[in-house]
């Protein structure tokens, strides 16, 4: 199993693998057009990966993508006194049915652990679903409620 950051090799299959995870948690979407979300995200994923903000981490078994989180790094504003350094928001986290409950989705998330740590970032956001929950706390993180959100209508 290699644990890497995506390449442009790995769109195709980050598509097809973000496809399939909304699929999977929203069958009302599976009649959706794939050709139409397959260009959108292909945009996304070129322009993510080459714009220093968005970094794609990915299990693979030969030349397979198994697993991924996507890492987007959120620069704050600066404040007298002190170091600024950027938080990230942790996003599309998945692996695919066959490799869950392996250790795969921990061996990823550790190795994005790291890397946060020895690029200094301040802390990580995620918006687990209740089914994760569990995945993130096994995995060094704490269960807060104190996000707001607002919605334009």
């Amino acid at each position: 199993m290699n644990i890497r950051l995506a390449e442009a090799k790995d769109i195709k299959q980050l598509i097809k693998m973000r496809w399939d995870n909304t699929i999977e948690f929203d069958e009302s979407k599976k009649n959706e057009s794939y050709d139409d979300f397959e260009k959108e995200c292909q945009i996304f994923l070129e322009k993510g990966l080459n714009s220093g903000q968005w970094f794609i981490w990915v299990a693979e078994e030969n030349e397979k993508i198994v697993s991924h989180i996507y890492i987007e790094s959120i620069q704050k504003v600066p404040r007298p006194g002190r170091i600024t350094y950027p938080f990230a928001y942790m996003t599309n986290v998945y692996t695919i049915p066959e490799y869950r409950n392996k250790g795969v989705g921990s061996k990823v998330l550790s190795s994005v652990n790291k890397w946060i740590k020895e690029n200094h970032y301040e802390f990580v956001i995620v918006w687990p679903s209740d089914e994760a929950i569990n995945y993130y706390k096994k995995n060094g993180y704490v269960h807060c409620t104190e996000l707001m959100e607002y919605f334009p209508s």
